[in-house]
């Protein structure tokens, strides 16, 4: 079996509200309407959305009754308090603690590979295929775990309308070296830049591989996000009530200490996404033009995901 697990847990503070749920189809469909369907026409098995509990009715209303005729849904919650044993959580902290933390709350709902994505970003329907067919093809290695990424060329993830956090990455025959997290890229004056506190500006090449948070994972992860948790508290005392803890930093962990590796599947597939409220006249148009060439058809699920 293999699983989609859908972060949806951010309200979205730069886009102005629950992003995730604003329709982008001609029938009311959102962004992730059309992830799961290029899913499941990869052969994923179930969706695992990872949602605050305080809208699971919503979530429930808008998207899970339709997608429930289609494949299974179950839901998990990333919540503040729901961290690894001994851990306290420190006063003041008001959002979650990021994108690992998101994928260790599902930990209890998936028993198979899986395959991780945001639920406001369009990935393309053949990330999805790439992310399905990894898993069978793995040798029987137990030396180190085997995962898979997504990687998109910087250039086709940008937004005119502002900044975006991106996993920047290097690669050697194929496989992730490294992957940094830089939270803040954008375009100034035609050049492409990310920002880092206390070195200001630094120019980055268009082409450069970048994650989109679309990665292929076996249930391992969720032990080792637990063990890299723990000591992310500890070390992080001072600042834990803004700090975030990445999923490409517990990848990075791994590899540097030899325990797994990461195959990247270069994807030319342009990125459309919902990081600003002005984005969303693009992604409505592209589907209108995938539409319009049959890659979707003009109803979505058309009452049975066909």
């Amino acid at each position: 079996m293999m699983t989609l697990v859908i972060m949806a847990a951010g309200m979205g503070s730069r886009y102005g509200g629950l992003k995730q749920i604003d329709p982008v189809g001609r029938h009311g469909e959102f962004i992730l309407d059309y992830s799961v369907y290029d899913a499941v026409k990869a052969g994923f098995d179930k969706v695992v959305f990872i949602i605050k509990k305080e809208n699971l009715d919503v979530f429930r209303e808008t998207v899970g009754k339709r997608l429930e005729k289609v494949i299974p849904v179950e839901y998990a919650f990333q919540e503040i308090t729901e961290v690894p044993e001994g851990v306290k959580v420190p006063e003041g902290r008001t959002k979650p603690w990021g994108t690992a933390h998101a994928v260790w709350s599902c930990r209890n709902l998936v028993d198979g590979p899986f395959a991780v994505i945001n639920a406001d970003d369009f990935y393309g329907r053949e990330a999805f295929r790439l992310l399905h067919d990894f898993f069978p093809e793995q040798p029987e290695d137990t030396s180190k775990y085997h995962y898979c990424m997504a990687g998109y060329l910087l250039r086709n993830t940008l937004t005119e309308n502002g900044h975006v956090a991106r996993g920047v990455c290097t690669a050697d025959n194929g496989y992730l070296t490294t992957v940094t997290e830089r939270t803040k890229i954008q375009r100034n004056q035609g050049q492409t830049q990310f920002y880092e506190e206390g070195e200001g500006w630094t120019d980055i090449d268009e082409n450069s591989i970048v994650s989109m948070n679309c990665w292929g994972f076996t249930p391992d992860i969720f032990g080792e996000i637990e063990l890299q948790m723990q000591k992310f508290f500890k070390d992080s005392t001072d600042g834990l009530a803004k700090k975030e803890f990445f999923l490409p930093s517990v990848v990075q962990e791994l590899m540097d200490a030899g325990k797994c590796d990461v195959k990247v599947m270069d994807t030319p597939a342009k990125w459309y996404g919902v990081t600003y409220h002005e984005d969303k006249e693009k992604i409505v148009a592209f589907i209108e033009q995938m539409i319009g060439e049959g890659v979707y058809p003009e109803t979505l699920w058309n009452g049975k995901g066909e």
